[in-house]
């Protein structure tokens, strides 16, 4: 539960999950396994964890999604000769997620109680005393990311700053942080920097790679082909959701979630935001479905990240991530019933 807790206060912080799943497999793995928890449910809990970076804000996936689907929905509307200003930003993206992230959260801690009462023997109790840590320096450590925390998301949810805004008061707390533990360096910056830039140029040649796909994609009027067939299918439109649903967590056997995003969303987005459903609920929903890409084999990155610091037979991290996927599912299902989740800020 204090591996779910930890992922959490990091996917907030960072909102990506390669920092969160190698930090606990680094530094929790070790202690489940000196403690005999069961192998699979430990390496399950660590990697799930990760995930959560994909929906609780500030969410790199839901940044990408914000503009993908501001487009989609100013396609839908060009579509049907309705003009609304309304677009979909990210900070409404944000605020959508923040509930199904933090629900999704105390699903994991549920689920990790049931087991410890159905199967004791797989989350066996430490001994009393052991690696006993103060209060003091309970509240030292957490305090700054909490501090940091409340920097980034509150200065977004009470509409002080953009969140392009809030990711430099973001960048300026974590120098500090760095600073004041003696980690800042210039080797430090430089291996930084040096990274941004690599993520920042992929991502853009994906993006530029996509807009091509899709202007040759509509070109052939291939637009107008999935728009058909989602039509004609019998159910609705609720149907044609659950088809795309389908589509998009089976592409995520095998894709990233950035080539997803960028070439698949663009397709289907107009189509389900003609049928009626909102652009924010819409888009939470594909980010609860593209978190689960990250565990679902044999591409799944959070699997890659942990099986490279940690000893473990594939086979075992594979049985242990998927009851974590079957909670994001569920997670998908409470937020079909009730769409209002997404509207409470």
């Amino acid at each position: 539960i204090s591996v779910v807790f930890v992922g959490a206060l990091l996917a907030a912080t960072t909102g990506i999950v390669g920092a969160t799943v190698v930090a606990m497999g680094l530094i929790s793995l070790p202690a489940m396994m000196r403690n005999n928890y069961s192998t699979p449910l430990a390496t399950g809990t660590i990697a799930a964890s990760g995930t959560l970076g994909q929906i609780i804000p500030p969410s790199i996936v839901l940044v990408l999604l914000g503009d993908v689907l501001s487009n989609a929905y100013q396609q839908a509307q060009l579509s049907m000769n309705v003009f609304n200003p309304k677009t979909v930003s990210v900070q409404d993206l944000f605020m959508g997620a923040l509930i199904p992230g933090l629900m999704l959260v105390l699903l994991y801690g549920v689920y990790l109680i049931g087991v410890r009462f159905i199967k004791p023997q797989a989350m066996p109790a430490m001994a009393q005393g052991e690696h006993a840590v103060s209060t003091w320096a309970l509240l030292k450590s957490l305090l700054p990311p909490l501090l940091l925390i409340v920097a980034v998301l509150g200065s977004i949810v009470s509409g002080l700053a953009t969140p392009t805004e809030a990711a430099s008061v973001g960048s300026v707390g974590a120098l500090l942080l760095a600073y004041i533990h003696g980690a800042l360096n210039i080797a430090m910056l430089r291996s930084t920097l040096k990274d941004t830039v690599k993520v920042t140029s992929m991502v853009f040649m994906i993006l530029v790679g996509a807009a091509l796909f899709a202007l040759v994609f509509k070109g052939f009027k291939g637009d107008e082909a999935v728009h058909a067939l989602l039509s004609d299918l019998p159910g609705g439109k609720y149907t044609a959701l659950l088809l795309v649903m389908v589509v998009l967590f089976l592409l995520g056997f095998i894709l990233d979630f950035i080539e997803i995003t960028f070439v698949v969303i663009p397709i289907v987005g107009p189509v389900l935001l003609m049928m009626g459903f909102d652009p924010v609920w819409l888009g939470v929903l594909i980010a609860l479905n593209l978190q689960t890409s990250f565990l679902t084999p044999p591409f799944g990155f959070a699997l890659f990240y942990l099986r490279g610091v940690a000893d473990i037979d594939t086979s075992t991290l594979y049985r242990g991530v998927v009851p974590f996927i079957g909670l994001q599912l569920l997670m998908m299902g409470i937020l079909l019933l009730w769409p209002e989740l997404v509207e409470v800020f």
